[in-house]
């Protein structure tokens, strides 16, 4: 899991954090996080984080309501990321 994970820099796991609050239903996303995020972020910043985390939820519903499931198109690929300093080989 992602908050236990040395993978991903502590904005990283409070921005997953996020998208997983947003995910849930009822949408119920903690004040601390929020506020968290908003040190963190301009209002601008939240609002296409939260835009985007919202596009995406959509789509997958909109996708599962339709029974539309994945091509396979991506199966396999991944996006690589550079190794932060201090934890490569």
């Amino acid at each position: 899991m992602y908050a236990r994970s040395a993978l991903f820099s502590d904005l990283e796991k409070a921005v997953l954090e996020y998208a997983d609050a947003m995910t849930h239903t009822p949408v119920e996303v903690p004040d601390a996080l929020f506020q968290r995020l908003r040190e963190q972020f301009s209002e601008a910043q939240m609002v296409e984080l939260t835009a985007t985390i919202a596009w995406e939820n959509y789509r997958a519903r909109f996708d599962h309501a339709f029974g539309i499931e994945a091509e396979g198109f991506s199966e396999g690929a991944y996006c690589a990321l550079p190794v932060a300093a201090g934890q490569g080989p």
